[in-house]
């Protein structure tokens, strides 16, 4: 039953908040008028109340309010009783932190395995996967652990980068790092680039997104492509 869009980004260069996201978002929260927003990512620390309205000023678009769970009394009702629940971008330490702090990662993947709509980018986006170790995001924080929703069975990397081969940086790339993570991990990841995501619908996990492909690393394995509309499923 799960009903998932999981997004590299929510801005577009050049673009508006969620904009070229308006007609997946349509469709994904057809059957509500009113989305749960987490803000707890909390981009260049911003406030809660500040965050939601981001999120509100791009949901307006689309006829949908946006409730941020931090004005509720009991977050675990809230999430019980949400129809539809988005989760922004930001750090992704932060949020993790913040979501085991208030217990709500059982319940929040227990809804959304149920049928809940969820939107997640970015960081609400990373906490899909197994856990966090794939982030880009710095550990400003240290949560209780890594572990996140385990929604879908590999790690996805928001903002994927490939090398700029006129760059005069010699730090390590995106690949390097993720090639550094599979020393000590089995997990798949899926490096998705701005204007991409990926949909899980029910039993199907699909890369979706403008015409761009994915770049998938596995254990053992050389990093390759995936085009637009590949099944993702095989990734265990």
């Amino acid at each position: 039953m799960t009903n998932c869009i999981l997004a590299s980004t929510s801005t577009l260069f050049g673009g508006s908040y969620l904009d070229y996201l308006f007609d997946e978002l349509h469709t994904l929260f057809h059957d509500t008028d009113e989305v749960l927003f987490i803000p707890y990512a909390r981009p260049g620390g911003i406030t809660y109340d500040a965050y939601t309205q981001i999120a509100q000023n791009g949901f307006g678009h689309i006829d949908k309010k946006v409730v941020g769970i931090h004005t509720f009394e009991d977050p675990i009702e809230a999430i019980i009783n949400a129809k539809g629940i988005f989760t922004g971008g930001g750090n992704s330490f932060v949020l993790v932190n913040t979501l085991y702090q208030k217990k709500l990662l059982p319940v929040l993947k227990e809804n959304i395995i149920q049928g809940t709509p969820y939107l997640g980018t970015s960081a609400g986006s990373n906490i899909a996967g197994l856990n966090i170790k794939t982030t880009n995001d710095m550990p400003i924080v240290y949560p209780p652990s890594f572990e996140t929703l385990g929604i879908i069975p590999f790690n996805i990397n928001p903002h994927y980068l490939d090398p700029d081969p006129t760059s005069t940086h010699k730090g390590e790339t995106r690949e390097t790092r993720i090639k550094e993570f599979h020393v000590f991990n089995t997990t798949p990841v899926v490096g998705l680039r701005e204007g991409s995501w990926v949909q899980v619908r029910n039993e199907e996990t699909t890369l979706k997104g403008n015409d761009l492909s994915a770049r998938i690393f596995e254990k053992d394995k050389s990093p390759y492509e995936l085009p637009v509309e590949s099944k993702l499923n095989f990734l265990k």
